[in-house]
């Protein structure tokens, strides 16, 4: 196996991981079973959603489809929106957990991460 498809299954991997602990862990939070303090609405149900797009992207990397990489950009470039959107309900003085900011900071690496390893991969195909 070539170094840039071994890449593109580790991303991938990374990505379908990720994608399926957030689907589980957001939709358990919207179902309420699990008790999460301050839920500011619209970032869980993103980010629930968003897990979806997640798992799709990352089995495109797996199998290396060139739609992989702008539909990792779209993903990167949606979170920062709703981080921003968030940033913004907490300036209001909106009801928030630390951990959100947390888990939006790790979304964001992760993804521009993953949308700079697909860029890089993908291009030279």
């Amino acid at each position: 196996m070539r170094k840039k498809d071994k890449l593109l299954r580790i991303t991938g991997g990374v990505a379908i991981a990720f994608g399926l602990l957030t689907v589980v862990s957001g939709g358990t939070t919207l179902l309420g079973a699990l008790e999460m303090g301050a839920v500011v609405l619209f970032v869980l149900w993103f980010n629930t959603l968003a897990g979806l797009a997640y798992v799709v992207a990352g089995l495109g990397l797996w199998q290396g489809r060139p739609w992989a990489y702008p539909l990792s950009l779209a993903i990167f470039a949606a979170t920062l929106l709703v981080f921003a959107a968030f940033g913004l309900h907490v300036a209001q003085g909106g009801a928030f957990e630390m951990r959100t900011v947390f888990a939006m900071a790790l979304r964001s690496t992760v993804w521009g991460g993953i949308a700079l390893v697909a860029r890089q991969v993908l291009s030279g195909r």
